[in-house]
């Protein structure tokens, strides 16, 4: 096997990229080795990562020219049986015969199973016996009635044709993502489809200016309200949405209309249930999971993967290839990364020194499945996108592999939406711009970030959205437009500052929840016992977004202009951010950018007339982008046609005089040396 550190010393590149790493060296090359050595066991003989992941081309139920052939990975399983609507449910009739490396098989005759008939797996272990879906099932289906789930043959005789390939864009683009739920895209109550996604969802998405969808909750999971986390079958679409056929329509008008569509993966953990997932298939606690306390998430209440054995690699390796190559995913947001990087799964710790990331508590084989998956996914699809989902600040997450990185393209900025949520809970006057530069302008060096001010986090039950901490009860009586609210205004005032400093300073991508691009209002909740089983608050309203005598609408059209501005002006690509001023009195802070200039008042009363704007750079200049646009539903207090002249005798630099109303952002640009 070549060494993918082109012989250089492991880890000397992540060192030279950040110094501070030097003396946990002997830290970082125990990961390498510990991957290094997972990668041996997976390929003794040499050859590819994506070679070994081809789990389920041998696993599940596949169509063959002899007929069929089912095969099941159940390596401490005493006897399985299969069966289901084609042999009139007989637990009995058809065992399995066990072949290598744990593999079970069984073969039948072309006119024993047909596509879309319902199948369990009897798995009989120590003198237990249970009736299981199979564990590389690729469709589930639900009884309605019962709410029980069973597998279902899904092959159908006319292979799915992709249409929508050559719209695709380049996923290496700096990324626009829009976060959605295919469920609760609906306007009215209840589960939407994959199908109605396609048709209603995605014109919007590409309307709004997205360039990427990430859809949750993909993988099944019989209990709708996990959002999804809370995966029992890793290979089947969720059946909530449609079926397979359906979630294929989706990504083919996707890739048609230029989206990528990135699959928000499960990997952390997986439920504890019997019934419809994969816990204790095999008779053992250990098949999958690691054993005793350890191998349980106490604060999600779900299973934890031993990474360490190599039937757990292979499963979850060959998960990700599945989606690449069945459904044409663009690539993947890693969901829990932090847990999976620690022990403890870094619940309630506190990552404000290196040390944290070295020690006992750091799981060297949760890394090494990672770096695995970064690998196996970028050589599927070398334009394929891995983010990861890590609080932690784990460094060398997002460096490449040969540099003795993980090999992730970027993580969440997942201290934005903390840092705004407390901010805004304050008084506007305690607004601390010289944090807010540090939080938004600090990462990892050489690490890309997906910036972003919300998430699903902050729109669920217990939380709120932004828009709605800021404007509380008013949006519920204030929103008209025939109304004069002065807490409506504050709200959406702040609200687009917010936006535009984020997108400008908190990374090279940007994300956005589905509704949030409009400021949709309330929360997520989805059906349970506590809320009667209501789909009230578990789907978006579009129809306030159309309406053009609500501000909503406002929302929006400022949303697609400010992500049209920073396309154009390739902002998220730019490296030369320069922090001009910061007035932590008066709240005004200003940065030059992309060779623009960028100017953020946010006292709530205090517009400043006289603010004396430091360019160091000669020229005239102009606005050219403004929070307070009238087309925004903003007051239109920034003059977009006055050209300033940056003054070249004054001592604080070369510079000018600018009106800086309050609340409010606006951007300069130089149109003359």
């Amino acid at each position: 096997m070549d060494n993918i550190y082109g012989g250089k010393p492991a880890g000397i590149g992540l060192i030279d990229t950040d110094p501070w790493l030097k003396p946990f060296e002997p830290d970082i090359r125990r990961r390498l080795d510990r991957y290094e050595a997972a990668r041996r066991r997976a390929l003794p003989s040499g050859g590819t990562i994506g070679g070994f992941a081809n789990g389920a081309l041998f696993f599940g139920i596949h169509r063959v020219d002899e007929g069929w052939v089912y095969r099941e990975w159940a390596p401490e399983a005493d006897a399985l049986y299969l069966f289901g609507e084609f042999n009139d449910w007989n637990r009995d009739q058809y065992p399995l015969y066990r072949i290598d490396g744990g593999a079970w098989e069984l073969k039948l005759p072309k006119d024993a199973l047909r596509h879309g008939q319902r199948v369990l797996v009897s798995v009989d272990s120590r003198g237990c016996r249970r009736d299981r879906i199979p564990l590389y099932i690729n469709s589930v289906a639900r009884d309605q009635s019962a709410n029980t789930f069973t597998g279902r043959v899904w092959a159908p005789e006319q292979p799915f044709v992709w249409r929508g390939e050559n719209g695709r864009s380049s996923p290496r683009d700096p990324l626009y993502i829009y976060e959605a739920h295919v469920g609760m895209a609906s306007r009215e109550g209840g589960v939407g489809s994959y199908d109605y996604f396609a048709g209603e969802i995605l014109p919007r998405i590409k309307n709004a200016g997205y360039n990427a969808v990430q859809l949750m909750a993909i993988q099944e999971h019989p209990y709708y309200a996990s959002f999804g986390y809370q995966v029992t079958n890793f290979f089947a679409p969720s059946q909530w949405y449609g079926d397979p056929d359906g979630l294929k329509r989706l990504i083919d008008a996707a890739h048609g209309m230029g989206l990528i569509v990135l699959l928000d993966v499960v990997h952390s953990h997986a439920s504890a249930n019997f019934a419809e997932g994969i816990a204790e298939f095999d008779g053992t606690e250990y098949q999958f999971f690691h054993s005793g306390g350890e191998g349980w998430h106490q604060a999600w209440g779900t299973r934890v993967f031993d990474y360490s054995r190599p039937g757990v690699l292979h499963f979850l390796l060959s998960n990700l290839k599945y989606w690449l190559d069945e459904y044409h995913f663009d690539g993947f947001r890693f969901d829990g990364v932090t847990s999976m990087l620690y022990k403890d799964h870094g619940l309630g710790a506190a990552f404000t020194e290196y040390k944290r990331y070295y020690n006992p508590n750091a799981d060297l084989d949760a890394a090494a499945y990672l770096m695995l998956a970064c690998e196996l996914i970028h050589e599927v699809n070398p334009r394929a996108v891995a983010i990861a989902e890590d609080m932690s600040g784990m460094p060398g997450l997002c460096r490449p592999l040969k540099e003795g990185g993980f090999g992730f393209d970027a993580r969440l900025g997942m201290g934005l939406p903390d840092f705004w949520i407390k901010t805004v809970k304050g008084r506007d006057e305690d607004w601390d711009l010289r944090k807010l530069w540090h939080e938004l302008t600090t990462r990892r060096p050489g690490e890309k970030v997906i910036g972003y001010s919300e998430s699903h986090d902050q729109a669920l039950v217990g939380d709120k959205t932004l828009a709605f901490h800021l404007a509380d009860a008013a949006m519920y009586t204030g929103m008209s437009k025939l109304v004069d609210d002065p807490a409506i205004d504050r709200a959406l005032a702040l609200l687009k500052c917010i936006r535009l400093l984020t997108l400008t300073l908190g990374g090279e991508g940007y994300l956005n929840f589905m509704g949030n691009e409009f400021a949709h209002p309330e929360w997520i909740d989805f059906p349970r016992e506590g809320n009667g089983w209501s789909y009230h608050y578990a789907r978006r309203q579009w129809n306030l977004a159309d309406d053009p005598l609500l501000r909503y609408a406002d929302i929006a059209r400022f949303d697609r202009a400010m992500l049209d501005f920073a396309k154009e002006r390739r902002i998220l690509s730019a490296r030369d951010v320069f922090n001009l001023w910061i007035d932590q009195e008066r709240k005004i802070i200003a940065y030059r950018k992309a060779g623009l200039v960028f100017v953020f008042n946010t006292h709530p009363s205090d517009s400043r007339a006289d603010f004396y704007l430091p360019t160091h750079t000669p020229g005239r200049w102009r606005a050219c982008f403004s929070t307070d646009d009238p087309c925004f539903g903003g007051q239109g207090r920034v003059d977009m046609d006055y050209t300033y002249s940056a003054l070249a005798d004054d001592p604080r630099g070369e510079g000018f005089f600018v009106y800086a109303p309050c609340r409010c952002g606006f951007v300069l640009e130089r149109i003359e040396g």
